[in-house]
């Protein structure tokens, strides 16, 4: 559901691009927002209660925590948050290239999950986990959009100086 969340909103916003919404004129841009969209929808899964049965809930990702990492609930609620900066992140032209760099990170930190989900058949929403052979090439592909979403992305200034002029959305 992830994934197709990711391609439509992917191709609707390059759609927007194509028709003349100059923002959303590059790829790695569209890529961003799509990516940020598609957080903000997984996101939302981290803080919705175990009574809500129409889609993913806190206490299914709970589940997908692997036994190793202490405090899952906290984990979990850490990571929406997270996920929810970085989306914020993607669409903050200043704030990009970092986003897309701590994304990338993140996609990585949480793939133990998904694969102990896959492995200990953790149900997710009352569906199967994805298989492994699915869900990671899944979360190499949405590292690589974090990356990718970072091209043309100024990066932010690591001293107090002043930068020139304000940051603007790549053209190409």
């Amino acid at each position: 559901m992830t994934l197709l969340v990711l391609l439509m909103a992917l191709a609707g916003l390059r759609g927007l691009g194509a028709l003349g919404v100059r923002r959303l004129a590059a790829w790695p841009v569209a890529a961003a927002y799509a990516l940020a969209l598609m957080l903000v929808m997984t996101a939302s899964a981290h803080f919705v209660p175990a009574g809500v049965t129409v889609m993913p809930n806190h206490e299914d990702l709970v589940r997908m925590v692997p036994p190793a990492v202490p405090f899952p609930s906290a984990a979990v609620y850490l990571t929406g948050v997270l996920e929810f900066l970085g989306a914020l992140g993607l669409v903050v032209p200043a704030t990009r290239r970092a986003a897309g760099y701590c994304l990338a990170v993140l996609f990585v930190v949480m793939l133990p999950a998904n694969i102990h989900a896959a492995t200990a058949e953790v149900p997710f929403a009352g569906e199967p986990a994805s298989p492994l052979w699915q869900r990671i090439p899944e979360q190499v592909l949405y590292i690589g959009v974090a990356l990718w979403a970072t091209r043309g992305a100024r990066a932010l200034p690591l001293s107090g100086a002043p930068r020139s002029g304000p940051v603007a959305e790549p053209t190409s």
